[in-house]
């Protein structure tokens, strides 16, 4: 086989690590182009579930958008908008500009603010630049880490005469998947606080506290604005208009060269020390300016912290802390930029999860799909990558028990739904709910994809795990009963696994029920080929590589079905019937790019190298596309490739810096 030829480019991908470049920032042009910048979003969160998205130009087009964003877990376990946005209108010589944006029925933008913005930059924090005639005024955000607490810093960098600016804040207090409608339940009262106000529209809700570091003018004048509308929910054939109440307004005045900072949070704030505070939490962030600055930057904003541990969350805006999402994007979104602590952490308290799950049932609150039958090969295949990054004697310290408990959980068959057959492969039951990754459903619940019995990817890690184990148990003499045990079923899985999966064609069925085969041309099969203990020989990898690269391979990742399978179907569009169908019938995903290069590297050896790095191109121009400086959930699986689902997902942030990891550390895959 040849290798692949991408299209000669300039940029290398390695360099780009140190070198610093103008990634972020968009001019007049692009800004004023709503049909182009409304489809860039931008997000922040504090690593504690709160967060900030909307798009650059501050014009909200989803329902989950919002500037304060944040989990009430005291009503459940969603995320809820409190405040949606902040109009902001600068004042000259008695005519008000007003810097807002939305769009209401009939296609219409109000107020139009956007054509103001002379630039916008999200290097450092995101910075929003206006001009107004003579006035010129910066606006710069950013999120208090492990705070519900948004500051909007804005700093007026030129005017020739007094200027004045006005705030005005459009609240919702509803969840993030809900919307608001005009009612009168809403309750308008206010308290006054230092430089601000205090208010709550409903029972249940905390109090959103609305301060500024200069003394303002805060003017009752309440008003319902109807029938704004969020174009990408409109798109997904999803509700998109609601009603936003603004209870009035602030107003103060701004001198050249001065700053006044804007604070949103759910607790009062002494307003003396703002400016400390945002000072204090700008200094130890590290500028989005390369391709690994933005994905490891990308990678901490999924860090949760709360009472009960610390976690990882799947996604922005919609998901939550799933089991399986975590333990694939935990390596990556961690070691991958040298954060071993919080790597631990979360291991941790999974490992803590797991245990209770295993002694007596007990599921996590947080972690959801701990009994999937896959997500304890997952946890010992993140393990792995911690050994590699440390050691296996450190390792088997930290997490040498949790490992020996998960095989042997497996073993005498007290897991609910993976077995260990005489062959030694795993078979589980997905007939009728999901069991692996590619979940989609009926509206009935039943998977669209029944896959069930013994599942490609599933036995791949299965062998891992075991060879895993056993090698980093191997010199232990207690362990010696165990390790014959793993050793034995491991010998019967080597032998099983190719005449049970690869087929004539020269790949991997994607999974096997029975005498039924699945000849669907998946990607599952390079979790095989990719894994560090793989079941198959360099000649079979060579052999599933090839299709899989002729099949499946796009630059945003690894197709879920071939364009030559039946029901292959490359666009995540639709309503939500739609995209449900189309999940898995085509669409791009990113992460399983660490398994693809892995695999391509052990083949053709390290002057391959080159090949992978062009494929990275495609990611990184993907930070000033879709969520900027993140990863898209999926893309489409023909071109433009547009990205698609939620603006940012920890799996594919997380896998593609393993990638990028590769590139420094080739001694990991080198075996």
């Amino acid at each position: 086989m040849s290798r692949p030829q991408g299209s000669v480019h300039n940029r290398r991908i390695t360099d780009n690590l140190l070198i610093f470049m103008s990634y972020l920032k968009f001019d007049k042009t692009l800004m004023i182009n709503l049909e182009q910048s409304l489809t860039k979003e931008m997000l922040r969160t504090n690593q504690s579930g709160a967060y900030h998205c909307t798009s650059i130009v501050g014009c909200n087009t989803r329902k989950q958008h919002g500037l304060l964003v944040i989990p009430i877990p005291e009503l459940d376990d969603n995320n809820h908008v409190l405040l949606s946005s902040l109009d902001e209108t600068v004042i000259q010589h008695g005519a008000p500009f007003n810097l807002g944006l939305h769009r209401y029925s009939g296609n219409c933008y109000s107020p139009n603010g956007h054509k103001y913005i002379r630039e916008y930059d999200c290097e450092r924090v995101p910075t929003t630049t206006y001009r107004v005639g003579g006035v010129i005024l910066k606006k710069e955000k950013i999120f208090i880490t492990h705070e519900n607490r948004i500051l909007i810093r804005y700093t007026l960098v030129e005017a020739h005469s007094r200027t004045t600016l006005q705030f005005r804040p459009f609240l919702a207090f509803r969840n993030a998947n809900d919307l608001c409608v005009e009612n009168n339940a809403a309750r308008r009262d206010y308290t006054e606080v230092h430089n601000g106000i205090a208010t709550c529209m409903y029972d249940g809700y905390p109090t959103l506290y609305m301060q500024l570091s200069h003394k303002p003018e805060f003017v009752f004048d309440p008003h319902w604005y109807k029938n704004i509308e969020y174009i990408k929910d409109q798109e997904r054939g999803i509700p998109y208009i609601e009603d936003l109440y603004v209870p009035g307004y602030f107003q103060v005045d701004i001198r050249k060269g001065e700053s006044i900072i804007f604070s949103a949070g759910v607790s009062e704030v002494n307003t003396r020390n703002l400016a400390k505070m945002y000072q204090d939490e700008i200094a130890p962030r590290t500028p989005r300016t390369s391709f690994y600055n933005c994905m490891k930057n990308s990678a901490k904003q999924f860090y949760i912290s709360n009472a009960d541990g610390h976690y990882l969350l799947a996604g922005y805006p919609w998901f939550k802390i799933r089991a399986r999402d975590e333990f694939i994007a935990l390596p990556g979104c961690t070691l991958s930029v040298h954060h071993k602590p919080d790597f631990e952490n979360i291991m941790d308290t999974a490992s803590r999860a797991l245990c209770r799950w295993m002694d007596d049932g007990t599921l996590d609150k947080h972690l959801k799909g701990l009994d999937l039958p896959d997500v304890p090969l997952w946890a010992i295949w993140a393990i792995q990558r911690y050994a590699h990054d440390q050691n296996n004697d450190v390792a088997r310290e930290r997490y040498g028990r949790l490992m020996s408990r998960i095989l042997d959980f497996i073993i005498v068959g007290h897991h609910p739904n993976l077995h260990v057959e005489d062959n030694g492969l795993v078979s589980s039951d997905g007939t009728m709910r999901p069991i692996s990754w590619m979940n989609s459903t009926h509206p009935d619940g039943r998977p669209l994809i029944p896959r069930t019995g013994l599942l490609v990817e599933f036995n791949a890690l299965w062998y891992n795990a075991l060879m895993f184990a056993i090698e980093i148990f191997e010199d232990n003499a207690e362990m010696a009963p165990a390790l014959q045990r793993w050793r034995a079923i491991a010998d019967k899985v080597k032998a099983s696994f190719v005449p049970t999966f690869l087929n004539d064609y020269g790949y991997l069925y994607d999974y096997v029920n029975g005498s039924y085969t699945e000849l669907s041309v998946r990607p599952n099969m390079i979790i095989a080929a990719g894994v560090d203990y793989s079941p198959l020989d360099r000649r079979q990898r060579k052999s599933v590589l090839d299709v899989v690269t002729r099949e499946l391979l796009t630059p945003k990742g690894l197709r879920t079905l071939s364009p030559n399978s039946y029901g292959y179907n490359p666009w995540y569009l639709g309503n939500p019937e739609q995209r449900q169908r189309a999940y898995y019938t085509g669409s791009a995903r990113p992460w399983l790019m660490e398994f693809y290069s892995k695999a391509y590297i052990r083949v053709f050896g390290i002057g391959s190298i080159s090949f992978i790095e062009r494929m990275m191109i495609g990611f990184e121009d993907e930070m000033k596309e879709g969520c900027i400086g993140s990863l898209s959930e999926l893309y489409d699986g023909n071109p433009p490739f547009i990205g698609r689902g939620a603006v940012s997902f920890a799996p594919n942030v997380g896998c593609i810096l393993r990638v990028l990891r590769l590139f420094k550390n080739l001694h990991i895959i080198d075996k």
